[in-house]
């Protein structure tokens, strides 16, 4: 890339860090609008610049990264990550569930509706009336 440019395309650009396996997909979820620059929506052509903040969802999670460094081609990971800032918060912590384990004794048949809905107490589900 040459030293003259400041701006590069979106798709080019989450293709390059890495944070898409194929310029394709980053093109698709561009036009699908899982892809933000500075807060609004982005299409595949709009351009990034050093320090814009591109939000990017993948698989039900929002990844928010700030551009440190301008790519137009893909690059290793370690090059990847020098090139974006990650701000993304970390994911709310798992709650924690006792496991029970709802023991029947073998050959016992099929558990009643009675014992069904104790199961499913056990398990923490709401019954089905």
């Amino acid at each position: 890339m040459d030293a003259t440019t400041t701006k590069v395309r979106v798709d080019a650009w989450t293709w390059g860090v890495r944070l898409f396996s194929t310029r394709t997909a980053a093109a698709t979820a561009c036009r699908a609008g899982h892809v933000r620059v500075n807060g609004d929506r982005a299409k595949p052509a709009t351009t990034v610049g050093i320090g814009d903040e591109v939000r990017v969802r993948l698989a039900g999670v929002e990844r928010i990264v700030r551009v440190q460094r301008l790519l137009v081609k893909r690059v290793s990971a370690p090059l990847a990550a020098e090139a974006m800032t990650d701000l993304t918060p970390p994911p709310p912590p798992r709650e924690e569930v006792p496991a029970v384990v709802a023991a029947r004794d073998r050959g016992a048949g099929r558990p009643t509706k009675r014992e069904r809905r104790e199961i499913d107490r056990w398990r923490g589900r709401e019954p089905i009336s």
